[in-house]
């Protein structure tokens, strides 16, 4: 088998078996880690989300026990949370990224109250992973796994990772941090994301053979070398056709291998415009795919935007999700795919979970 978990499934053959721990997701929007946590076997008790449509798209596929629709900062601070909360296997979370991603503002967002795409409430993106840490801290699970973006980890940034350890210590855990690359972990897509794994200081003796005498946290296996999948093995060519005149001149000048039409606006008009009109190529593993329903995303081989199915394909989302085409679209561009999150879940089951359940 060249993959342990399927990119082309469906929700309603899948068969999740439950038996392999309690899970609550935070920052859930459509509930791309919760279909990975359900891949690999956890029982996703439910979800805190701030936005209500993304609530919706959540219950419609998943029909959670718990649903939390509101800003994690007023979560946080309920008194009425159920007992099973508590003490769960995994707590999850994938904190609001764009004021951290490098293909946006970054520092100069950081420390500003704005309105941004994940809510409709003001909010400091930059401070949101630490609310995260205190529903941690109150509700005291066994492993906390945090997703996010390449860029947490570079420049500036950096110093927020330092203040992300300090938190997850003063919490109660041990935390450490991993690159990893979608695409090397049966994902049809090349999407780098940083993981943190996170677990708590007292079960440190139950998991490490040394029983914790060196203080760190207990190693946990995140080398994947699963077979790259090609755009060519889940293109259909079924996108909308390009029909503006300059974006289709441009792509008609492209020269197969350019990541872009920048180039080929460039041999055009002598201006490098187009630049972010990105060209997914069918002998190479698909770039990642960002947040918009095509966003300005074009197949090299045919004068066409990338299609929902090959967008549900190549973030391993299940076919038969429910969503409207725009909806899917930012979920895939928001969204850890969910077999990226069933391989992480897999190995923190495998080093972790097994050992103190």
């Amino acid at each position: 088998m060249e993959h342990k978990f399927p990119y082309d499934w469906t929700l309603k053959d899948a068969h999740f078996t439950k038996d392999k721990g309690k899970v609550f997701s935070c920052f859930a929007c459509g509930g791309g880690s919760t279909m990975g946590y359900k891949l690999a076997g956890f029982d996703v008790l439910g979800y805190n989300e701030i936005d209500p449509r993304m609530g919706k798209i959540y219950d419609d596929n998943h029909h959670p026990k718990y649903a939390y629709v509101e800003d994690i900062r007023t979560f946080k601070d309920r008194n009425d949370l159920p007992a099973e909360l508590y003490n769960l296997d995994v707590l999850d979370g994938s904190p609001p990224c764009s004021s951290f991603s490098s293909s946006g503002r970054r520092d100069k967002d950081w420390g500003k109250h704005k309105v941004f795409k994940e809510g409709q409430v003001a909010q400091v993106l930059d401070t949101l992973f630490f609310d995260f840490i205190d529903v941690a801290k109150k509700l005291q699970p066994k492993v906390v796994i945090a997703e996010n973006v390449k860029g947490l980890t570079t420049g500036s940034a950096k110093e927020y990772v330092k203040r992300i350890y300090a938190s997850f210590d003063e919490a109660g855990y041990t935390c450490q941090h991993f690159l990893v690359d979608a695409s090397t972990m049966g994902v049809p897509q090349k999407r780098i994301r940083v993981f943190f794994l996170c677990l708590r200081k007292d079960l440190v003796p139950l998991v490490d053979e040394c029983g914790g005498l060196f203080g760190g946290t207990p190693h946990v296996d995140m080398q994947f070398n699963e077979k790259e999948i090609l755009f060519s093995e889940i293109s259909d060519h079924l996108g909308r056709e390009i029909t503006a005149p300059r974006t289709l001149e441009c792509w008609k000048e492209h020269i197969h291998g350019e990541i872009n039409l920048a180039n080929a606006s460039e041999r055009l008009y002598g201006k490098r415009n187009y630049f972010d009109y990105i060209l997914i190529q069918e002998d190479k593993v698909c770039p990642t795919l960002t947040i918009g329903d095509h966003n300005n995303q074009l197949l090299d081989a045919v004068p066409r935007y990338v299609s929902v199915g090959e967008r549900i394909r190549a973030s391993s989302f299940p076919s038969d999700f429910k969503a409207t085409e725009h909806e899917i679209g930012f979920c895939t561009g928001m969204c850890v795919p969910p077999v990226m999150l069933a391989q992480v879940a897999s190995r923190v089951y495998e080093h972790w979970l097994s050992k103190i359940q």
